[in-house]
């Protein structure tokens, strides 16, 4: 339906931080060819309640690993669902670097995903030296496609989970690519399964190599799920005594 349509490209230009969105509808439809409706996949990563089901004050774990880190060096991104369900939106996400604000623009997704995703485009910017808005509108794009959705299983934790797969490939048949060849090839995949917390077991890029060669990439980068851990709530403040309470005596 066009209003959920438009609802979801709302919330997309919000999380490109855009002062306005610069693909219209018209001309969505027109280099897609997609209807107004979300696509499955994009209603699987960006509008979907991942956090549904996790409670209060739970840790969710995850390790970032680039190919040119030792397996030892991964990063730890913790994403900790405050309130149950993430009801109030407000779950935190941090790093190495302490608590990283994101540009959520109120989707009910996983803030791994934006996390994540946020990471991609600023270091394509940095490498290409392009413009935010190219990356982000190319995978937009992409999503709104309609790539294929996968079942497959994925191992979790040492135990095999049924989770769902979507591959894309934002930078082919744009002639703009050109200016970045290295990367025209370069492949997004996204797994996620409803019995994993927070239901994102993988995000992974590759930059294939020679040959486009995906077996032996140049260069890859992948979020993957660690662990769910329940942590205590803060402690209540105790009440203050009022003023007119009995002193101890000396």
């Amino acid at each position: 339906m066009r209003g959920a349509r438009s609802a979801w490209l709302r919330a997309a230009c919000a999380w490109m931080m855009w002062t306005m969105c610069v693909v219209p509808l018209a001309t969505h439809s027109a280099q897609t060819s997609a209807s107004d409706e979300i696509t499955p996949a994009e209603q699987l990563i960006f509008t979907t309640d991942h956090l549904h089901g996790v409670e209060a004050q739970t840790e969710l774990d995850y390790a970032m690993l680039n190919s040119e880190q030792p397996s030892h060096s991964a990063d730890l991104v913790k994403v900790l669902v405050v309130s149950a369900d993430n009801a109030k939106g407000d779950a935190q996400v941090s790093d190495h670097s302490g608590n990283v604000p994101l540009p959520n623009g109120g989707l009910q997704c996983n803030p791994v995903i934006i996390y994540f995703l946020e990471h991609d485009i600023t270091q394509m910017q940095g490498l290409t030296g392009g413009q935010r808005r190219y990356f982000q509108q190319r995978l937009r794009l992409a999503l709104a496609a309609g790539p294929r959705i996968e079942t497959v299983a994925s191992e979790v934790g040492g135990k095999s989970v049924s989770a769902r797969r979507i591959v894309v490939q934002p930078y082919l048949n744009d002639p703009n690519a050109a200016r970045f060849a290295q990367y025209t090839a370069k492949r997004y995949t996204f797994v996620l399964a409803d019995d994993v917390p927070g239901q994102v077991v993988l995000i992974r890029t590759d930059v294939p190599g020679a040959n486009n060669d995906f077996a032996h990439p140049a260069h890859s980068e992948t979020l993957s799920f660690q662990a769910a851990v329940r942590k205590l709530s803060p402690p209540a403040k105790a009440p203050l005594k009022p003023s007119n309470a009995p002193r101890a005596s000396r």
